[in-house]
């Protein structure tokens, strides 16, 4: 940042305080930033009690803020915190920088940065790749779109949330990339939960087949991550379910727009789906094999 500004008097919204936000905000608050949070469950705020300013409306934790950074779960939520009775955008100061690390359409990203900028504020989407443990340990990887003085403002708040800032280009781009990430992860967690389940109502040594496709060309780190989850039985979250079918709608929008038809990503958003049918939604991603498995 320009001039004499330095962590230690620059003050941090942060809007959300789920899986992601609340790691986000620990670690602004571990490297100095003054820091106030919101999140529409306010029980959710009391762990940062004494360490910083629980607000409870979005607007009241944007007013003064020299950057709001939000990780909401999808479109409604951010345009709730953003526009709404008692949105930030009502009492963001001119100048400051909003950091939109939810993953959103593309459309309401556009629309949410005009909004911003007629409001004299900074904008870029800035949503992540990482998920609860890399939140925790400030290692997330921004995936910036923006101009680059308003990169710039954010980037003592992102360095410290993260461990790689990626610009991808002009607003919007982070969001783009984002869901293309989305997508590819998506679809190769419900094949491998498809394929698993195959294995296992056909009578094979389930782990010495899971062993085998783990070390093979099917493998990705999220696969192996994923896998071990399923084998564990344990869905506790560390992505949801819910949001995962809701990236692929996303996805399949953004894909239209540019005329191309993503089949793939309609027959894996219909496994996530029906987990989400099946009661799933607030389980890990992993939890797409149950259906499956009770077929």
């Amino acid at each position: 940042m320009a001039g004499n500004v330095t962590i230690s008097n620059l003050s941090v919204a942060v809007l959300g305080l789920g899986i992601m936000g609340r790691g986000m905000a620990e670690n602004l608050i571990a490297k100095g930033f003054e820091v106030r949070v919101y999140n529409r469950n306010l029980a959710k705020a009391e762990i940062f009690q004494d360490r910083a300013r629980i607000a409870e409306t979005p607007a009241a934790a944007a007013k003064d803020a020299d950057i709001i950074v939000a990780m909401v779960t999808d479109d409604d939520a951010s345009r709730s915190i953003w526009l709404s009775d008692g949105g930030a955008l009502t009492t963001a100061k001119p100048g400051a920088v909003i950091v939109e690390s939810s993953t959103l359409s593309l459309p309401w990203g556009l629309e949410l940065a005009r909004d911003a900028r007629k409001a004299g504020l900074g904008f870029i989407d800035a949503p992540v790749l990482g998920s609860k443990s890399q939140a925790a340990e400030g290692a997330l990887r921004f995936l910036v779109g923006g101009e680059p003085a308003d990169i710039e403002k954010a980037r003592p708040a992102l360095n410290a949330m993260g461990g790689e800032v990626i610009v991808m280009g002009p607003v919007g781009s982070g969001i783009v990339i984002k869901l293309i990430n989305n997508f590819i992860a998506g679809v190769g967690v419900a094949a491998f939960a498809e394929g698993m389940a195959v294995a296992e109502k056909s009578g094979l040594d389930v782990e010495k087949a899971r062993d085998l496709l783990l070390s093979g060309a099917s493998a990705s780190p999220l696969i192996k991550t994923v896998a071990a989850r399923m084998a564990a039985g344990d869905f506790s979250p560390n992505f949801f379910t819910s949001l995962l079918a809701k990236d692929l709608g996303y996805m399949m929008g953004q894909a239209a727009s540019v005329g191309i038809t993503l089949d793939s990503a309609a027959a894996a958003r219909r496994r996530y789906l029906d987990a989400v049918e099946a009661g799933l939604g607030e389980e890990d991603i992993a939890a797409v094999i149950k259906p499956l498995r009770e077929s």
